[in-house]
């Protein structure tokens, strides 16, 4: 009797040429996404809930959607060494990796120059070096472990510019004004949900407003 075939889950599942230093160290770069996501995004759900971190995340899953709408409308097939990666009953066309750096990498560039964030600083360049950097290597890591072709990669990263500068226009330029109806709302007030970035530095903004409620509270008991 013939057992059924497997397939691997692909979020997480990179292969690379045993033996190959660079490619072990790609491999994790191609994982990136995942670390942004899981770690990154949901964490801040969890411990900050900020209507722009939000917002963020919620263009990068519909940038996923476009991208998988895409592919599944095109099905270019990926390059030949798919078959060694157990990557051939998927499309290749546009990458999807490089889609979501690429679009965390401009929305987050944005939000930088415009003063969204935790805290102030005067280098920016500083700040949106990381987030270009993962881009490039993600885009590089996908053809140099043979999912992709060139092609592939140009074009999510591509189509990751676009929908990452369309995507902050929309929040910024449309959605923003209702952000203060979402913090009133029964949501907003159940789950906490607030929008800071009209303070220029929200980290010294908390951090003195905790000392403050610390010194209220000691000259209370005394």
């Amino acid at each position: 009797m013939a057992l059924p075939s497997h397939k691997a889950v692909t979020l997480t599942h990179v292969r690379y040429q045993r033996g190959d230093k660079l490619g072990y160290f790609l491999a994790w770069i191609s994982l990136v996404p995942v670390f942004i996501s899981l770690g990154g995004f949901v964490s801040h759900f969890i411990f900050r809930r900020e209507l722009q971190g939000m917002f963020f995340a919620l263009g990068l899953i519909i940038s996923q959607f476009v991208n998988e709408f895409i592919k599944t409308s095109v099905q270019q097939a990926r390059p030949e060494t798919c078959a060694l990666l157990e990557m051939c009953d998927s499309h290749g066309w546009p990458s999807s990796h490089s889609q979501y750096m690429f679009f965390f990498a401009v929305y987050f560039t944005l939000m930088t120059y415009k003063g969204i964030g935790l805290w102030h600083t005067k280098n920016k360049f500083a700040v949106i070096f990381l987030p270009w950097a993962l881009a490039l290597l993600t885009m590089y890591s996908r053809v140099y472990l043979g999912y992709h072709t060139l092609a592939q990669v140009l074009a999510g990263s591509a189509l990751g510019v676009f929908l990452g500068a369309l995507w902050f226009w929309v929040v910024n330029s449309v959605l923003y004004s209702y952000f203060p109806a979402i913090e009133e709302s029964w949501f907003g007030r159940a789950f906490y949900i607030k929008d800071t970035s009209h303070i220029p530095n929200v980290l010294k903004f908390e951090y003195d407003n905790a000392r403050d409620a610390r010194n209220k509270l000691a000259a209370k008991s005394n």
